[in-house]
């Protein structure tokens, strides 16, 4: 399944999830990577936050969180067909169904030269 989406800029919340150890251990340890500190928002269109909703639910894995950082549902994807990676989703974060948030062991904006308005395509494993 592919969707394809919109660079938006987020309220810097991925950053401090994703420095967490607990995160940090476990993606790396699912996803055969040590993910980069921060999320890349996508904003998708209505039609396409109905396909990531019909996703059957035994597609997602899980990181663990404690305490205060929940788990985190994840499903490996790929970024314009060339950056392996996962979007992820918190299950204690309130985020608007419309933005995705995807994960790789790089900084998108900068190695792809992202910037807000730039379309993207997700290919979902």
């Amino acid at each position: 399944m592919e969707v394809k989406g919109i660079i938006s800029s987020g309220m810097g919340k991925g950053r401090y999830f994703m420095s967490q150890d607990i995160y940090i251990d476990q993606f790396q340890d699912k996803l055969n990577f040590k993910p980069f500190v921060g999320t890349l928002n996508i904003t998708i269109e209505p039609d396409e936050i109905t396909l990531i909703m019909n996703i059957p639910q035994d597609n997602f894995s899980l990181v663990r969180g404690k305490g205060k950082l929940g788990d985190v549902k994840f499903i490996k994807a790929v970024l314009n067909g060339i950056v392996q990676g996962a979007l992820v989703f918190p299950a204690k974060t309130k985020h608007t169904e419309d933005v995705l948030e995807f994960i790789s062991n790089k900084n998108l904006r900068e190695s792809l030269k992202l910037k807000d308005g730039d379309k993207v395509t997700v290919k979902i494993d």
